[in-house]
């Protein structure tokens, strides 16, 4: 619980001043991610809910990669905040 009231901390202050950064959609899609997960923890058979965590999962990991090759730095403190392991390389 502490890790994601610290994330809708941040996600507030995004979003007085930027939603369409790369790290608020990322910051969302996170939050998405959760819930969808504690939901199919419940109802393993909703395989709707399976097909759109994998759909978020495939947005964020897209963004991810664009973040680390953008700017390795801000990639770097967004996992460590969000507790997220890093991308595997090819």
């Amino acid at each position: 619980m502490v890790k994601s009231s610290f994330i809708s901390i941040i996600s507030q202050e995004d979003k007085k001043e930027n939603r369409g950064s790369v790290e608020f959609q990322i910051i969302s899609f996170t939050n998405k991610i959760r819930r969808l997960t504690s939901h199919l923890e419940l109802h393993r058979k909703d395989y709707l809910s399976q097909r759109g965590l994998r759909k978020i999962l495939g947005k964020r990991q897209r963004l991810l990669s664009y973040l680390a090759k953008k700017n390795g730095v801000r990639y770097k403190e967004l996992i460590s905040q969000l507790n997220i392991r890093e991308l595997k390389t090819r």
